[in-house]
């Protein structure tokens, strides 16, 4: 019998702080995503498949905004309560991302936060569902005034954790994240296959190629493997 190659590491990355995002980086909700959002789109006369090119990262108003941009704010923040509504009321098919739950465990005893677009509801109703520990720190939508990808949500993680930008790694797979990560002044690692057009710092295809390190002198040594 051949034998089988062992991973390789293809980057390593340190750090004094960790800032995940959620969905799609540690919680798999595309099929909820799609089944909501692909309706709404419906409702309102959009093409479905452009709308999921949006959807990503974004709070959902930020999303309306961007796909009906002549439409009044006070009617996306509205629909933007429902959709919510519903979101946080279907979690069929919300798993966790392959890697996600041993990576938490790793990171457990390390500095870390969750920066959501979700809010709190929708962020405890999907990380349940996957059966992911919920982080001590979060920041979600009730937290900011401003979605991703402005970097409100990570500067302020970044705050809570008592680190500066430069000393935190972000975990994100969406384009709006790894923008407001990078606007933030953080390194990024990108999960999945929407963050590798943007180049991040490092791309994973899920979390079972990042290892996770603590140094002798506080901080997180990331390995990144192939």
């Amino acid at each position: 019998m051949p034998a089988t190659a062992s991973p390789t590491t293809s980057s390593v990355l340190t750090a004094r702080g960790l800032l995940l995002d959620m969905d799609g980086t540690l919680v798999n909700s595309d099929a909820s995503v799609e089944r909501v959002w692909r309706g709404w789109a419906v409702d309102h006369g959009l093409d479905p498949d452009e709308v999921m090119k949006v959807v990503h990262g974004r709070q959902g108003y930020a999303t309306m905004a961007v796909l009906l941009p002549e439409r009044p704010m006070e009617l996306n923040y509205a629909d933007n309560r429902v959709m919510l509504a519903r979101e946080t009321a279907d979690t069929e098919g919300v798993v966790p991302v392959p890697g996600a739950p041993a990576f938490m465990a790793a990171i457990a005893a390390l500095p870390h936060a969750l920066v959501t677009s979700a809010d709190v509801a929708l962020a405890d109703a999907r990380m349940a569902a996957a059966d992911l520990p919920m982080p001590k720190i979060r920041v979600t939508a009730e937290s900011v005034t401003a979605s991703k990808p402005h970097p409100e949500g990570f500067l302020k993680g970044a705050e809570a954790l008592g680190l500066a930008p430069a000393d935190c790694v972000a975990f994100e797979d969406s384009e709006a994240g790894i923008t407001a990560a990078r606007a933030a002044g953080m390194r990024v690692v990108g999960v999945g296959p929407r963050a590798k057009a943007m180049s991040p710092d490092a791309h994973v295809e899920d979390l079972t190629q990042i290892r996770v390190e603590p140094t002798a002198e506080g901080g997180i040594r990331l390995y990144v493997t192939a």
